[in-house]
């Protein structure tokens, strides 16, 4: 069984660099290691100052990368879903029809096409880890809930839309000159349909898929940080790790730099308050571009020393939301409380808990916004909170 390390964050933070260095020094462990990007602007044959194309490309000895091209990979297995809405529509010229080719596809499919991918990859079992420089967290967080979503669709109305094709297919050709999808198009459909349930499936796999957050101390990129942990929090992700990116060195002695310092090290505390039940690595900020094996180097040997870094870091989930009646439930594991010591308050972004010392800030999703907290109760170490709606 391989494992499957996924770093996403805003872009900007250096998520390819982080994961080009965890890619290297994989490889360097002996471990069949392949590297993948699946963001659509791809940084990886910059970082590794190598041309790297659509198939695995040698990078070093046991590593290898791959910018995954969607378009490529939906051509090649999907072939007919892209040609069935390219025949609905008919064009009079040739350079309207070539246009309509291009944006064919629905947003975000391509970058789900290069998940699916990922799961062949991983299926083949050749490589002992994969690494996903995955896209911006927005854009991750909506193809990893995106199965759920289109499961209700599918179990909903892909029955009756089999029939309603057979009655209207004829019609539609003869009257509106629109060629709906055929047998074989549907039929793809639903295996596309399988696969995404089989790639949520082991996404979901705590034991195989670890998602680590890269962020920098700066305010605008803590709180989507905060936001992305929450959700992905909520659908069921593991998120073992958090990196924080950029991290000006103490040694760095210069009035410029000053106010920047005292700025991180204000929000480093605060990404401590919130993930401190998690690793976190510092990775600190560097005089020139990392590019090149020489550059991941550097950030292998001055923040990756963890002999534990590629196992899974943390499985159980620390908190969860989810509904309850009119209103939702947050259960917070705390171990061992005592509860005299407790306190806890609601922010308009986040639910602070205080115990003693000890300090966490849970991000509230927008939805429970309107909320508050009616009551709060200890079930077997799970602090549990509930809220109500607010009566206006």
């Amino acid at each position: 069984m391989g494992r499957i390390i996924v770093f996403t964050g805003k872009g900007g933070v250096g998520k390819t660099s982080a994961a080009a260095a965890h890619a290297l020094k994989s490889s360097k462990e002996g471990m069949n290691t392949l590297i993948v990007s699946t963001d659509m602007a791809h940084n990886l044959s910059d970082i590794f100052v190598k041309d790297i194309h659509k198939e695995p490309t040698e990078i070093s000895p046991k590593l290898w990368a791959l910018e995954i091209d969607a378009n490529y990979e939906m051509e090649n297995s999907y072939g007919t879903i892209q040609k069935s809405i390219s025949n609905m529509i008919k064009f009079d010229n040739e350079k309207d029809a070539e246009t309509f080719e291009d944006i064919v596809v629905f947003p975000g499919m391509e970058e789900l096409f290069s998940l699916l991918k990922i799961k062949e990859l991983y299926d083949k079992n050749i490589y002992d880890i994969i690494i996903v420089d995955c896209a911006p967290t927005g854009e991750t967080l909506s193809l990893l809930k995106f199965p759920e979503l289109l499961s209700w669709y599918m179990e909903n109305f892909f029955p009756v839309g089999r029939i309603a094709m057979k009655v209207f297919r004829p019609v539609g050709k003869a009257f509106f000159k629109i060629e709906l999808p055929d047998k074989d198009t549907l039929n793809d459909i639903e295996k596309l349909y399988l696969k995404l349930l089989q790639l949520q499936q082991l996404f979901k796999d705590n034991e195989i898929c670890s998602i680590r957050l890269v962020t920098i101390p700066e305010k605008m990129i803590v709180e989507e940080t905060k936001r992305n942990y929450m959700y992905l929090n909520l659908y069921g992700f593991n998120v073992d790790g958090v990196y924080i990116n950029r991290v000006i060195p103490e040694s760095v002695d210069n009035h410029f730099f000053k106010e920047w310092k005292a700025i991180q090290k204000k929000y480093m505390k605060e990404i401590q308050a919130i993930f401190g039940n998690m690793p976190i690595y510092n990775i600190k900020w560097y005089e020139v571009d990392v590019v090149g094996l020489d550059g991941l180097e550097r950030i292998i040997n001055d923040s990756l020393q963890d002999k534990n870094i590629f196992k899974v870091l943390k499985q159980k989930s620390d908190e969860r939301f989810e509904k309850e009646g009119k209103g939702y439930k947050l259960e917070v594991y705390i171990p061992f409380t005592d509860k005299s010591k407790l306190d806890m308050y609601q922010s308009d972004t986040d639910i602070i808990i205080r115990l003693g010392n000890f300090k966490r800030s849970i991000p509230v999703p927008d939805v429970m916004k309107k909320y508050f907290i009616s009551k709060a109760k200890f079930v077997d170490d799970h602090l549990c909170i509930y809220f109500e709606e607010k009566v206006s």
